[in-house]
C-alpha cells in the first residue's frame, strides 16, 4: 500500500525553489499525480517558513489591490487567510492540537497565523521516539483543555 493506492492527496508547501532539482521535481510529480484523490489530505511542509508565508499572501493582496481587483477597504482577516499557502484546499482548517516534540517551547516559525488559537501540548520525546503511548497522552491532555477561541472564560 502507498499513497496512490490509498487514494491519499498530497500537497506541498514551502519554497521548493531552494531544493535540488530532483527532489522538487518529484515533489511535482507526486502532487499533480495525487491532486484528485479523494482519500486523506496529506500537507507536507518543505523549507515552509510561517513569516515568508505571511510576506507572500501580503504580496499577492497588494498585487490585487495593485491590479484594481480588490479595494483597500475589502483587506481583512479571511483575505489575507486566502492567499497562505496552507488554504490551498476549502476543507483544511487551522489545526485544534499542535504536538511539539523534542522538549522545545516553540513555534520555530512554523505556521503562526494558522496557530492563532490551536492548543498547544509539549513533549520531551523526539519526534522518531514519539509512539502511540506519547500520542494518547498528548490527547488526554488536550481533552482536558478549555477551548475558548480567545473569548473571556466565564467565571
Amino acid at each position: 500500500m502507498n499513497i496512490f493506492t490509498k487514494g491519499i492527496c498530497v500537497h506541498f508547501i514551502g519554497d521548493l525553489s531552494r531544493l535540488p532539482g530532483t527532489l522538487r521535481l518529484l515533489a511535482c510529480q507526486i502532487q499533480e499525480r495525487t491532486r484528485h484523490n479523494k482519500g486523506l489530505k496529506l500537507v507536507v511542509g518543505l523549507s515552509y517558513s510561517g513569516r515568508q508565508d505571511l510576506v507572500q499572501a501580503c504580496k499577492a493582496v497588494a498585487a490585487e489591490v495593485q491590479r484594481g481587483s480588490v479595494d483597500l477597504d475589502e483587506i481583512d482577516e479571511s483575505k489575507l487567510e486566502s492567499k497562505l499557502l496552507t488554504t490551498w484546499d476549502e476543507e483544511i482548517s487551522d489545526p485544534d492540537l499542535l504536538i511539539r516534540t523534542s522538549g522545545e517551547k516553540r513555534l520555530s516559525n512554523f505556521m503562526l497565523w494558522q496557530l492563532a488559537y490551536t492548543e498547544l501540548v509539549f513533549v520531551p520525546e523526539l519526534w522518531p521516539d514519539f509512539g502511540e503511548n506519547e500520542y494518547r497522552v498528548a490527547l488526554a491532555e488536550y481533552q482536558e483543555r478549555d477551548r475558548r477561541f480567545g473569548r473571556h472564560q466565564n467565571k
